[in-house]
């Protein structure tokens, strides 16, 4: 398959797990390589969330081995023999983005550029992904812990995607209310929600399906109505085993 012959532009936004946090569980990760329809694709990780973590770049390329891809990275923070990012991103089959701070992603992207790159990425049929941090950037808005360690609403996203996102969203109680608040008051738009071990798959700017790691994942769609907020679990294909969750 030569470049031209992409799919239709994608994205798959994980709400936790992955290489990073489920090293013994591939299945995220396979999901997001055999998007491409490739045997080796080409996967760039991007660690700006994590100030480029060393430790965090070494779990990516521990995972995505000769064998199962042509790894690559993308450092914003460190000297760089990259010329031209955007020339170096279309060339991609994947775009892996990492966790941390959404905020300090979303500044460091602007000022460097990757921003706009990134967009014409997909635009061409380059798969972005991401957990956590890396599944809020490709929203209009989303809940993030970037702000002093509170639970915030931000607004101003890469916006390829319409909507707020909100990942580990199982893994306090305190991210549920805060988000339904964030949305029943307007700070936030109606967006999606996915517990660690899910993920969401849009094509073009539609989510496609949901899927997920373990069989208890799920995902889910949060919207205002009525003076507070319902929420629908999404149906989700666990990938161990095609079944539905």
């Amino acid at each position: 398959m030569t470049r031209a012959d992409r799919r239709a532009r994608q994205i798959v936004a994980l709400g936790g797990g992955g290489f990073s946090e489920e090293p013994d569980n591939p299945l995220l990760d396979d999901f997001i390589l055999s998007l491409t329809g490739r045997e080796r694709p080409r996967v760039c990780f991007v660690g700006t969330a994590s100030g480029d973590s060393q430790r965090y770049l070494d779990k990516f390329y521990g995972a995505f081995t000769e064998d199962r891809a042509r790894a690559s990275d993308l450092s914003l923070l460190r000297k760089s023999d990259i010329s031209d990012l955007q020339v170096f991103l279309l060339d991609q089959d994947v775009i892996y983005v990492g966790g941390g701070s959404t905020v300090n992603t979303l500044a460091v992207w602007r000022v460097h550029g990757a921003d706009r790159a990134l967009h014409r990425a997909w635009e061409v049929g380059v798969v972005p992904a991401g957990i956590s941090a890396g599944m809020i950037c490709w929203f209009r808005a989303g809940l993030t812990g970037s702000r002093s360690g509170a639970l915030v609403p931000l607004n101003d996203g890469l916006g390829i995607l319409p909507g707020s996102a909100c990942p580990h969203y199982d893994r306090t109680p305190e991210r549920r209310e805060v988000l339904h608040r964030c949305i029943a008051n307007g700070h936030l738009p109606d967006g999606v929600a996915a517990d660690d071990a899910a993920a969401l798959h849009f094509v073009g700017t539609e989510l496609a399906e949901a899927i997920s790691s373990r069989p208890q994942a799920r995902a889910y769609r949060i919207r205002r109505a009525h003076g507070g907020v319902v929420e629908e679990t999404l149906d989700t294909r666990y990938l161990g085993d095609g079944s539905r969750a």
